[in-house]
């Protein structure tokens, strides 16, 4: 088990408020990640995001920014092996996309093993991710997700029953920096990823008892690149514009940036993304009439997808979201909180002014989960010996969402 260590250096994330100077990237400056058999241009992960990157989601992401690489919400193992329903929904993807990219949660290895075999038989999938980072009470009681990786001989158990299973498809894994400051895991899982066959790694560089809070430590980015030298890193934190994106990549030396929040009613983020690593200067933010039409054609696919009624509950969500920073009043906000229809949406934002400029400010304020920190709940006696023969009980394998 890695402790906390000293680790001074010139690398400054910034703060939501504090923006990166705005610049493109150089000719031949960053290349292609290479996710096994799979070239990743631009270096871009969308991550995954429970209730967020569903198929409609990743549809408009898709369309600003074709290349990266846009993983679904986390999913159950147990649940697939089941066939639950609603689980086997959330393994769809649009007819037009590819790669098909798949978040599994799972807490030993016989599950996550079997699921993935289905996925890789049915023809589901090109890359499986899996979660080693969600740090949900719900989860990191049970020991799952961010609690996991201190188990040393679980984790690696785990990956390489997956490994197995995929055969051609690449498995990657996704994890934080550690349960706390005074239990750091990431150098650990790195290495174990590494030595049993995953593609590549992505951190969140935080701990689990800081949640969302606090600034990203990209200088643990930097760590985990130096100790992890034969597949590539990726980091994730602190994304809310695509400068940030080439300075991670330029301070830590990663091989790829992971999205998660910044897109959250943003998805013309990986647009940017896609011009800045390109060379291209980027594009002026929309206004409020083109934020509107994107609403609109969400809640379509959404609807398409999971029929009117539940598509309105869960898009009401992303109204807020989308709306961040724009001056539409507290009325409008209040309505779209309870939109009932497609036909209200349409009604309300109709009255809006469509020539209103996206607020410069709105980029960096965040969106989504902003908890944190928070003491991680965990089994008892779970810190105890890193290198323990554990076995998980059945409630670490409930049907849960994470990302």
């Amino acid at each position: 088990m890695i402790t906390a260590t000293d680790r001074s250096s010139s690398l400054t994330p910034t703060a939501p408020g504090e923006p990166h100077e705005r610049a493109a990237a150089s000719p031949g400056e960053f290349a292609p990640v290479n996710v096994g058999p799979l070239e990743v241009w631009p270096p871009v992960v969308l991550a995954p995001m429970a209730g967020v990157t569903n198929a409609p989601f990743r549809t408009i992401c898709r369309r600003f920014g074709a290349g990266s690489l846009y993983v679904g919400q986390m999913v159950t193992a147990r649940a697939i092996v089941e066939n639950h329903e609603l689980t086997m929904k959330l393994t769809e993807f649009a007819p037009d996309e590819t790669p098909r990219s798949i978040q599994l949660y799972g807490t030993e290895p016989t599950s996550i093993a079997t699921a993935a075999r289905r996925l890789v038989a049915d023809g589901r999938v090109d890359h499986i991710d899996l979660n080693f980072g969600c740090p949900a009470k719900k989860v990191t009681r049970h020991g799952g997700g961010a609690a996991l990786p201190i188990k040393r001989r679980l984790l690696g158990e785990i990956v390489a029953a997956t490994v197995a299973a995929a055969g051609d498809v690449p498995v990657t894994i996704k994890f934080r920096k550690g349960i706390d400051d005074s239990h750091l895991t990431f150098l650990d899982s790195g290495r174990i990823a590494e030595n049993e066959g995953c593609a590549a790694i992505a951190m969140h560089a935080r701990t689990s008892e800081q949640l969302y809070s606090g600034s990203a430590d990209w200088p643990a980015i930097a760590e985990l690149k130096e100790h992890v030298t034969t597949i590539p890193v990726l980091g994730n934190g602190d994304i809310w514009e695509a400068a940030d994106a080439l300075a991670m990549m330029r301070e830590t030396g990663c091989d790829g940036v992971v999205v998660g929040r910044g897109c959250l009613g943003r998805p013309w983020l990986f647009g940017d993304l896609a011009a800045a690593f390109d060379g291209h200067g980027i594009r002026q933010a929309p206004a409020l009439g083109e934020v509107t039409d994107i609403m609109i054609e969400h809640l379509g696919l959404l609807t398409d997808w999971i029929g009117p009624r539940r598509a309105v509950r869960e898009f009401r969500k992303f109204t807020g979201w989308y709306l961040k920073g724009y001056p539409v009043g507290p009325q409008v906000r209040r309505a779209l909180n309870q939109l009932r229809s497609t036909a209200e949406l349409a009604a309300l934002v109709a009255e809006l002014d469509p020539d209103v400029p996206f607020p410069a400010e709105a980029a960096r304020m965040p969106r989504g989960h902003t908890a944190g920190p928070r003491p991680v709940s965990l089994p008892e006696g779970w810190l105890d010996d890193p290198d323990a023969n554990v076995r998980l009980g059945a409630d670490a394998e409930a049907l849960v969402s994470g990302g």
